[in-house]
């Protein structure tokens, strides 16, 4: 009996690691400074992100990631799109939050749009030098079911 209980408990306990891993993958990643850069075609300084040494360890990495599908014009499935930690409400686009709160996916399939949250994993990239993407990419990336 005392065997079930402890084979219960540690299911348990990693589900509930594994459900926390998100949350901790998005605040890893907000750890970021930007600084000015003169940018040649734009003629102006822009923002550039520093990662820092805890962002760079993610990258390559496969990441497993909860969160929510920024819906585009004419989205109903795509294998591309944004996604955010936060609701289309409160996300970077609506003026509630960071460059670092969303991220390009490219899906091996295509998601679904829900206005729900989704979890997705796939391989991370940083981008600190092309200022018309976003600094974090998803590639490789498949719907995880919950």
């Amino acid at each position: 009996m005392k065997m079930k209980f402890l084979v219960l408990g540690l299911l348990l306990s990693f589900a509930s690691v594994s459900h926390a891993q998100s949350p901790s993958v998005w605040k890893t990643l907000s750890k970021i400074t930007f600084k000015k850069v003169y940018d040649e075609m734009m003629g102006f300084k822009v923002d550039v992100p520093v990662f820092s040494d805890a962002v760079k360890a993610l990258e390559g990495q496969e990441i497993t990631i909860t969160g929510y599908i920024i819906p585009v014009e004419g989205y109903k499935s795509h294998t591309e799109f944004v996604f955010s930690a936060f609701p289309y409400n409160m996300c970077f686009f609506c003026g509630g939050a960071g460059p670092e709160t969303v991220m390009e996916v490219y899906a091996i399939e295509p998601v679904q749009y829900t206005a729900t949250e989704v979890t997705i994993k796939g391989t991370l990239q940083l981008n600190s030098g092309d200022i018309n993407r976003l600094i974090y990419s998803l590639v490789d990336a498949e719907k995880v079911n919950n």
